[in-house]
Order: structure tokens, then C-alpha cells, then sequence
């Protein structure tokens, strides 16, 4: 990085130190301005001259009120305006204080509107101008009167020209990010669609796999007594569905994978076998937990069982969240006939209030969890403070494959 790019950038991360400057250099050359005089008897030549004392303070006015042009654009185009007006009236000669005008006029016309700058240029220059021509001590026509018409002018054009390029270039730079991200989605759409169709391939091998398996394990059933060789050839079919069913499940799963996810967990699936060791976590992070059991050492398909243990996890990470650290929690899980029940209550917030409201996914995610195995869960503020999940999960699960008679 060339010195030239290091200032720049340290100019703009601190833009009060480049106002700073800058003021320093109009300050600089207004100052020079006041001693030279580039008007002499009979033609043009550059004599020196002493300013009024006024002059001198008028310039170092509007030079350390464009220290704030930033902050204050309209406040520092007045203040600007003013001592130029005051020196175009008293000053003789005149001092060129009117170039901290044309730098406030430029600041704001590259930091408003089109319409603001029209008439706030407008205003400027029929000031400046007006009283320069018929208040101050040179003619009307002097050439002076006319370069402050023009300069105001200059000053509005660019600073209107400057405002423009940006907003050009900051379109340019959000359309290229909406297309960004417009290909990125499109991308992951594609992706998905994708996924979602190597899924339903994947549904339709496994299908026919455990269908043959279910017919020839049916066929073993049958002769199994009187033709034991035919039952051994349908077992040795049933053991090559059941491979190729194997291979086609891992190797389709392979490419739904993602390239960033973990490996298979090679430990069972957690089930409330586990909950004690859940709500243990719980307790050491500081919330209150309290567990009832009444389901008689029911023993749950996996899929029933790791459903009830996400439910009641997801349901005390939403506690721990969003219900408060003195929020005490109960969890209950009981057999009631062909179903289990989880119930989760906390106290943790008051009455009529979700203390889940905004938790993310964590609802919708439980909710599909019950909802694919035929269950059905509530949740909802309780009365008189607190918030309660409960799921009623069947003990024995169908699937919605298996009802289907195609």
C-alpha cells in the first residue's frame, strides 16, 4: 500500500481531521487573497495590500466554521453566508471570505437532494451577488461582483455532480449485491430441489427393497417346515435386498450430506432413558428443574423415545432463554393408554405473556417432530404466568407410508 493510499484512508476514518485540513488550506488562501492585489492603476499587475483588521477576523470565522461542515451543513452555509456578506458590504478592499461560502454551498449540495440544492443555491447566490452589486463599494458590474455569481454557481453544479456520482455508484454496488445474492439463493434452491429429488429416489429404492424382503421373509415363514431348502433360498434373498437396500441408503444419504457436516454419530440416538442426564444439565447451568415420571418403564419405539427426549430439551433450552433465571421449570411424562404425554411448565413470565415469542425455530421444530409421528403437541402462555408445552406421542407409530394403500 503506496503512502498516497494510507493517508487517504486515514482521512477517512477521520473525516473531522481532513475538514480540519482542508479548512487550514481555504484559510491559507483567503489569507493570501487579502494581501494581493492583482488590480493596478492602468493595467493588470499584482501589488500587496493590508486588509482591515475585520477582514482578518471574518476569514478566520468562516475557516473554523467549516471545520463542522460535516456535522452542521446548512448551520456552517449560513454562518459562511453572513461573513461574507459583512466583508462584500464593509470590506475596501475586499477580503475573500466568500470562498468558505462556495466550499459550505458545495457540502451541501453534495449531501442533499436535488430540489434542496436548487434552492439553497439559488438563495445563495442572489445574497451573495445582490449585496455584493448593490451595497458593496466596487460597481455593480465589477468583474469581482460577476466571479462571485459564477463561483456560488460552480460550487452548487459540483457539489449536485458529486452527490449524483455516488448515489450512481451506490446503486450500481446494491445491484450487484442483490444479484449476489439472487444467484446464491437460486443456487440453494437448485441445491434443494436437487436434494429433494435424490429423497424421493431414495424413498422409492428403499420401498421396493423392504417390499421384496417382506415378501420373500413371508414366503421362509410359510415353508419353512416342509421345503426348508426354498426357505433357505427366500432368506438368502431376504439377505440380499437387504444389502442392496444397505448400500443404496448409505450411498444416496452420502450425497445428501453437506460438505461441513459432522459424521454419522456412531452412539445410539438419546431417549428418556437419558433424562435424567438432560435435566442434570439444566440444573448445573442454575435452573430449577423438577421431574415426575408415571410411565412404568414403558418401553418406546426410537422414534417415539428421541422425540419425547427433543421435546423436553428444546422446551428447557426455551425456559433457560426466554423465561428468566428465578423461572422454575416441572417436567412430567406419563403413559396415559396407547400414549405418552410430556408436559413441560415454567412460572417464568407474567401473566399473558410468550416468554418464547421470537425463540427462533424451536416450536416449529418440535411441532414436526410430534406432527410426523401422529402426535399432537399444545403450547401456549399459561394463566397466571409461565408457559406450557405438552405432547401426546403414541407408544406404537405409524407411518403414513405404511397407511397408504399404493
Amino acid at each position: 500500500m503506496s503512502t498516497l493510499e494510507r493517508a487517504r484512508r486515514h482521512m477517512k476514518a477521520h473525516p473531522l481531521a481532513l475538514d480540519a485540513t482542508l479548512a487550514a488550506g481555504v484559510l491559507a488562501c483567503m489569507v493570501a487573497g487579502s494581501f494581493v492585489d492583482p488590480h493596478g492603476e492602468h493595467d493588470v499587475s499584482w501589488t500587496l495590500r493590508t486588509p482591515a483588521p475585520l477582514s482578518l477576523v471574518l476569514l478566520t470565522l468562516a475557516a473554523v466554521a467549516l471545520v463542522f461542515r460535516r456535522r452542521a451543513p446548512m448551520t456552517v452555509l449560513a454562518l459562511t453566508g453572513t461573513f461574507s456578506v459583512v466583508e462584500l458590504v464593509t470590506g475596501d478592499p475586499r477580503a475573500p471570505v466568500a470562498m468558505a461560502a462556495v466550499i459550505a454551498l458545495y457540502t451541501v449540495a453534495s449531501t442533499t437532494d436535488r430540489p434542496t440544492t436548487w434552492r439553497v443555491g439559488l438563495l445563495t447566490m442572489t445574497v451573495l451577488t445582490g449585496a455584493a452589486m448593490l451595497v458593496g463599494p466596487l460597481p455593480w458590474y465589477a468583474q469581482e461582483n460577476l466571479g462571485i455569481f459564477a463561483w456560488t454557481g460552480i460550487g452548487a453544479t459540483a457539489g449536485d455532480a458529486v452527490r449524483s456520482r455516488r448515489a450512481f455508484v451506490q446503486a450500481i454496488r446494491e445491484r450487484a449485491e442483490k444479484a449476489e445474492r439472487t444467484r446464491e439463493e437460486e443456487a440453494r434452491r437448485r441445491v434443494a430441489e436437487e436434494r429433494l429429488r435424490i429423497a424421493r429416489d431414495l424413498h422409492d429404492v428403499v420401498a421396493h427393497h423392504i417390499a421384496l424382503v417382506n415378501v420373500q421373509a413371508g414366503v421362509a415363514a410359510h415353508v419353512m417346515d416342509k421345503r426348508p431348502d426354498q426357505a433357505k433360498e427366500a432368506l438368502a434373498h431376504v439377505r440380499e435386498a437387504s444389502r442392496s437396500a444397505l448400500n443404496e441408503l448409505r450411498a444416496t444419504v452420502g450425497l445428501l450430506r453437506q460438505s461441513g457436516d459432522p459424521e454419522a454419530p456412531t452412539e445410539p440416538a438419546p431417549g428418556l432413558d437419558r433424562l435424567d442426564e438432560l435435566v442434570g444439565t439444566f440444573r448445573n447451568a442454575g435452573l430449577h428443574v423438577e421431574v415426575a415420571r408415571a410411565d412404568h418403564g414403558t418401553a418406546l419405539p426410537a422414534a417415539v423415545d428421541l422425540a419425547a427426549y427433543r421435546v423436553i430439551q428444546e422446551a428447557l433450552t426455551n425456559v433457560q432463554k426466554h423465561a428468566g433465571i428465578e423461572a422454575k421449570a416441572e417436567v412430567s411424562v406419563v403413559r396415559v393408554g396407547p400414549n405418552i404425554e410430556i408436559t413441560v411448565l415454567d412460572d417464568g413470565a407474567g401473566a399473558g405473556e410468550d416468554p418464547h415469542e421470537g425463540g427462533g425455530h424451536g416450536l416449529l421444530g418440535m411441532r414436526e417432530r410430534v406432527t410426523a409421528l401422529r402426535g399432537t403437541l399444545t403450547t401456549g402462555p399459561r394463566y397466571g404466568g409461565g408457559f406450557r408445552v405438552h405432547a401426546i406421542l403414541p407408544v406404537k407409530t405409524r407411518s403414513r407410508a405404511a397407511e397408504d394403500p399404493a
